[in-house]
């Protein structure tokens, strides 16, 4: 029996559900012969009906003066999701837009001694995380990172392949020291492409699951076994992990 949850998860009502399934099942059919088979009136029928047609997910024609309804081939389900994404990413884009017509007013708002106070924002669960990344997307200089590809690709699978491209596509360079591993090895080949330069530690008992991120005035600490990351915004402590990436950098590098 086919779950109704997953067509709540496409947006259907449980009456628009019970609906498309059963025109499915009997192929072609009036509202009267519908509204008998699922128990919903025939009004609330038509309704749906209509809804349906929109979404082209089911046809209607005309045979001896009735009207009949027929259920669309289920491969149209796929092609109701394209379009239904692609709407709504012309309206993010749309909002996007808007929202960067009014940064220079919203920032102008900001209080001048609010922009040297040093802040602390906790991201959480992978939505969190995930919006905790999107920020070194706006680093103004080399990214320092310590990163562990394996547990960062398990954290989140279908992020960072893109985070990469769109980091080497906004001109944004990194360094990272990483445990070694099979994926540190496999990423660190695409390092030229994804403007990237990377240390690999050699001794497989130095290895850590925790990310960091230091760039502008900001350290970025993501833990993958905790679903949970963490923005400092502090020019001096910035600077500190700075001093001291360097240092080990150049340590592991001699």
């Amino acid at each position: 029996m086919i779950s109704q949850t997953i067509f709540e998860q496409l947006g259907f009502s449980k009456k628009e559900t019970n609906i498309y399934l059963a025109l499915l099942e009997m192929n072609s059919t009036t509202p009267s012969e519908l509204s008998h088979k699922t128990g919903i009136n025939r009004t609330s029928c038509y309704d749906i009906l209509e809804t349906l047609i929109k979404k082209g997910l089911i046809g209607k024609f005309k045979k001896r003066g009735k009207i009949y309804f027929h259920a669309s081939d289920p491969k149209r389900l796929i092609q109701y999701l394209e379009r239904e994404r692609e709407e709504f990413d012309k309206k993010i884009i749309s909002q996007q837009k808007a929202v960067e017509e009014i940064l220079p007013e919203l920032s102008s708002l900001i209080h001048p001694k609010n922009t040297s106070k040093p802040k602390v924002t906790f991201f959480e669960g992978e939505k969190g995380i995930r919006e905790a990344y999107e920020d070194t997307l706006n680093a103004k200089e080399t990214i320092l990172a310590y990163a562990n590809v394996e547990t960062m690709h398990e954290g989140l699978p279908q992020f960072f392949p893109e985070y990469y491209k769109r980091r080497a596509k906004a001109g944004i360079h990194i360094k990272a020291i990483v445990p070694k591993n099979y994926l540190s090895q496999e990423r660190s080949k695409h390092d030229r492409e994804e403007l990237r330069e990377s240390i690999i530690l050699e001794d497989l008992s130095l290895t850590f699951s925790p990310e960091v991120n230091i760039y502008n005035d900001k350290v970025l600490i993501a833990s993958w076994k905790e679903k949970m990351a963490v923005l400092i915004e502090s020019k001096e402590f910035a600077h500190l992990q700075k001093l001291i990436y360097q240092l080990i950098w150049n340590f592991i590098k001699k």
